[in-house]
């Protein structure tokens, strides 16, 4: 059995977790095993959503990085792995199976909302600084 919910309050989660014991205890005390897994919140659609406009708009701009305008695909890399940098979290890069190098980023699909936000109000800066004045005079 796999159960999955949001809590949004102390009094919800109380309750949550009062009714989880109660399916819980039997069977810890028949001997069985049980994985309990609790997270923050991962990255919301909307935040995903947003990154992936800030990426899209770098390769519109065709704005360069290592001499060539990049793809959206390589500025979500290049943008995750300058973040990553930038708040001391894991970046790693590997020889690959081929002798090229690797860059093992993390996810974020697996970033909480905080981490994307972080993330977000990083590539905003990065992009504000490379990107053309938009002009609202028409």
């Amino acid at each position: 059995m796999t159960h999955t919910t949001t809590l949004h309050n102390p009094q919800e989660a109380h309750q949550t977790l009062q009714r989880l014991w109660g399916w819980l205890k039997p069977r810890l005390l028949q001997g069985q095993r049980i994985t309990l897994s609790v997270e923050e919140e991962r990255r919301s659609l909307p935040q995903n959503a947003k990154f992936h406009a800030l990426c899209r708009d770098l390769e519109w701009a065709r704005v360069e990085w290592a001499g060539k305008p990049r793809c959206a695909d390589e500025w979500k890399v290049l943008l995750i792995s300058g973040h990553a940098v930038a708040t001391k979290a894991h970046a790693e890069v590997v020889p690959g199976l081929e002798r090229e190098f690797v860059n093992l980023r993390e996810s974020t699909s697996r970033m909480d909302r905080a981490r994307m936000s972080s993330l977000i109000e990083y590539a905003e800066a990065f992009a504000a600084m490379r990107l053309p004045c938009q002009s609202t005079d028409h």
